[in-house]
């Protein structure tokens, strides 16, 4: 009996959620761990913003980065993508390619049925200079919660290549977990590194971006309007600790960090 015929038989097909927020499984036996994103991305934020400034750094440790399987390099000429990786001299024309030596390796533990069918690892786009790239990862996440794909948080980009940023709901769609790359500047050699973090995943409970939730919000026109208590958060917020010169420094990282430990 194939897996397709079996989990109709046994009524399969449904995602189980994991125990935890979120699952990982490797596909491609080269492709690092996910790690927890660093409060301080890699030690490439300012020293001061490190200590002082916490929407920085839990900006920056929200999530988990991913890293691609190997080093490549991908290179535009305006029409026509090409890619090449290792030691090659040569770029090979892209349209879909798999990681070297992996669809072997894909249908020896495949059942019967699924055979032939890994994900191709590169791909470029029918839009110009898109280029899609495979972590070699899957994730999926429990009931109710999706994951943010986007650039790693507050670390230096590239000025040849932007990301696009996509939501994914992983408690029900189990794919590959890939990122969408917008090639900025043709006629340049893009490298890939293993050691750099690709994409960051962040978790978002489905509530978040609903569009019950996004359509209701309150806007005040002018400071004109604000009551007695929106005047009273002002002063404590802005006006009690001080001016620039006079007040505590870090005194919002103490508040948010006193805030979570009373708010767990």
């Amino acid at each position: 009996m194939s897996v397709i015929d079996k989990a109709k038989d046994e009524k399969l097909g449904h995602l189980v959620a994991p125990t935890s927020i979120i699952r990982f499984y490797r596909m491609i036996p080269d492709t690092p761990t996910p790690q927890r994103a660093d409060r301080s991305a890699g030690g490439l934020i300012p020293t001061r913003a490190f200590r002082y400034c916490e929407p920085m750094t839990t900006a920056s440790a929200f999530g988990w980065y991913i890293f691609p399987p190997m080093d490549f390099s991908v290179y535009w000429d305006g029409n026509d993508m090409y890619w090449r990786y290792a030691d090659m001299d040569s770029w090979f024309p892209l349209e879909a390619s798999q990681y070297p030596d992996y669809a072997p390796t894909f249908n020896d533990i495949a059942p019967q049925d699924i055979k032939g069918y890994s994900p191709p690892f590169i791909s470029s786009a029918p839009e110009p200079g898109v280029l899609k790239i495979w972590s070699g990862l899957i994730a999926k996440t429990a009931k109710d919660w999706s994951i943010l794909v986007r650039r790693p948080a507050n670390l230096p980009g590239s000025q040849l290549y932007e990301h696009y940023e996509g939501i994914v709901e992983t408690d029900h769609w189990f794919g590959p977990l890939f990122t969408n790359l917008r090639i900025t500047k043709t006629d340049s050699p893009i490298t890939i590194k293993r050691e750099m973090p690709l994409m960051q995943v962040q978790p978002l409970h489905r509530s978040t971006y609903d569009e019950k939730i996004l359509k209701d919000f309150e806007f005040i026109d002018g400071a004109e309007n604000f009551d007695d208590e929106d005047w009273l958060n002002y002063h404590q917020t802005v006006i009690a600790p001080g001016d620039a010169h006079k007040r505590e420094r870090g005194l919002y990282a103490k508040a948010s960090r006193k805030n979570r430990k009373r708010h767990p």
